[in-house]
């Protein structure tokens, strides 16, 4: 800290001296008579080398060393500017929130770890016996609290959400001049987040999507399990872990996992999407044969293949998983997420789910509570594994047999007449006199197929053009969930776990450049306009036209 310096003098070097003389020495060069009778390789050696040790070098080489050069040039220009700006006089009173004006002024300096490297920085403080200092500077550059800047925030943030901390960090080192610890990294991940419930708060609350009576409202739900560390396990599970590790320790000297047993225990996330597609009419055999494998030389291939060429497309489509939230909260929010694209209640809603108890529950209470009418669709995928497994028990794996008597049982299914099918497979196993253990999977599929009655009327779901099968929520939960959160030996904290699934989600839903201009308007509004009276941090001086005197530096 030190009291402001004397106006600059005329002879200080301007801002982007540095600059300028790194570019006029490579234009220099390049203009040169000695490198104007250069060949191309010739030049793309001296300039991945300026001595004659250099030997060959490829294009891809070249490209490498120009960027090289470029992030040289860089690194001179973002401080020139920044040392332009400094030391940011404001152009009025400055007071804070208490409504005192601070009127004593003195320089801070502080680092910023930027794309470019770290840099110095020196700003006027404007301070107060007894009060914290302000820095107007600080709010015209949006300054985060923290080193590093909201740029490097925003990188690490988009590296972190596809592929671990490790690898985020090692390819910001390799392509930035920021240098990210791991465990900053992950604040940095988490910090990226924060506003991620509000962003679609804004969001809804802003305007609705255009009704109209043609589309559908589709609302998808599925869980997947994320290794957590023990004490972030939710508290049944947790309790459930112990009791298995303590079991485990009896059987001393010889503790070993029971069969199917995990070492790690597991926290569910709650997956959901939501999105609008046009209706899809389609009969019980079109569809059949969009599930039935492709043969060589079929002769419905080219009708599968115009088909799915004339397949709606999901519209606004919004995907995101949760493993801080209870179901019930994730349910509640998919609703007034499926509320803004139908804020009339003049589309149909379809809810797919995969048959869990605790879900349909949810999804009834919820639509009672938003007062909509939803027509929930058990998914077909889930119903034809059931009927796989029923198949095994009347004929051998490969036969011809096999195959058929699936696929009958399952158009039969398509066509409405589930509880038949139930009935017939069951009496087929007591003609066949199978015992009980070996006609098990055909009792479970036809209690299955009973029990979810109500949700399997696919000729009515067909004819109308809903979506009878979880592709969406299927695919998310693969890419929002399994590909990030299960790599090899990753045990994961509740709140950097939360934090990656929002930015991944934000990404799989082609929300994050919204989002970031969103986030960063509110770190805006967290570390600088409510320090001010009035919430309104006061603008800084225009730069003088005039050289000024060095103020900022790079670091490193």
């Amino acid at each position: 800290m030190r009291v402001v310096p004397h106006p600059a003098t005329a002879s200080a070097p301007a801002p982007y001296a540095a600059a300028e003389t790194a570019f006029a020495e490579a234009k220099a060069y390049l203009s040169s008579r000695e490198a104007l009778q250069m060949s191309e390789s010739d030049l793309a050696r001296e300039l991945h080398r300026s001595s004659r040790e250099a030997l060959q070098m490829s294009e891809s080489d070249l490209e490498r060393e120009l960027h090289r050069r470029g992030q040289e040039l860089m690194q001179k220009l973002l401080p020139g500017h920044l040392d332009q700006r400094s030391p940011g006089e404001a152009a009025g009173p400055v007071a804070g929130t208490d409504g005192i004006e601070r009127r004593e002024r003195r320089v801070h300096e502080r680092d910023v770890e930027t794309t470019f490297g770290t840099v110095q920085v020196e700003r006027l403080g404007y301070a107060r016996a007894g009060h914290d200092s302000l820095h107007p500077l600080d709010a015209s550059l949006n300054l985060p609290v923290e080193r590093y800047s909201l740029e490097v925030r925003r990188q690490v943030a988009e590296a972190a959400a596809s592929r671990s901390f490790d690898e985020a960090r090692l390819d910001l080192s390799r392509h930035t001049g920021a240098e990210v610890p791991k465990r900053q990294a992950e604040q940095l991940a988490v910090r990226a987040a924060e506003d991620f419930d509000a962003f679609y708060d804004a969001r809804r609350a802003a305007a609705g999507e255009p009704a109209s009576e043609k589309s559908v409202v589709v609302l998808t739900f599925d869980g997947k399990g994320v290794v957590l560390h023990r004490e972030d396990l939710r508290a049944a599970t947790r309790r459930a872990a112990e009791r298995r590790r303590r079991q485990r320790e009896q059987l001393f000297p010889f503790p070993r996992l029971q069969p199917g047993e995990k070492k790690h225990a597991k926290r569910m996330a709650t997956v959901a999407a939501v999105y609008a597609v046009a209706p899809f009419v389609r009969s019980p055999e079109e569809f059949l044969q969009s599930l039935m494998p492709r043969q060589p030389g079929d002769k419905t291939q080219a009708k599968k293949a115009r088909t799915s060429a004339v397949r709606p497309r999901p519209v606004a489509k919004r995907v995101w998983a949760s493993l801080e939230r209870e179901p019930a909260e994730v349910t509640a929010e998919a609703m007034l997420e499926a509320e803004r694209h139908d804020p009339e209640r003049v589309k149909r809603w379809v809810v797919l789910v995969d048959g869990a108890e605790t879900q349909l529950d949810l999804v009834e209470a919820g639509a009672a509570v938003y007062g909509v009418e939803v027509t929930v669709v058990l998914d077909i995928i889930h119903v034809v594994e059931y009927v796989w497994k029923a198949a095994h028990v009347f004929h051998r794996e490969g036969s011809p047999e096999l195959a058929c008597w699936a696929w009958t049982r399952v158009r039969d299914i398509l066509e409405g007449k589930a509880s038949r099918v139930a009935a017939s497979m069951r009496r087929a196993a007591t003609v066949a006199g199978l015992s009980s253990d070996t006609r098990k999977p055909v009792d479970t599929c036809a209690d299955y197929l009973l029990k979810y009655a109500p949700y399997l009327h696919y000729d009515r779901y067909l004819a109308a053009g809903y979506p009878i099968a979880t592709g969406v929520i299927e695919g998310a939960c693969r890419h929002l969930v399994r590909d990030r959160m299960e790599l090899t030996g990753a045990r994961w904290r509740l709140v950097g776990a939360e934090a990656v699934l929002k930015l991944r989600a934000l990404r799989a839903s082609g929300d994050f450049d919204a989002y970031w201009d969103f986030h960063e308007a509110r770190e805006y509004e967290r570390n600088h306009a409510q320090r001010y009276a009035d919430g309104i941090a006061p603008p800084v001086t225009e730069p003088p036209p005039s050289p000024s005197s060095s103020r900022l530096r790079r670091v490193k």
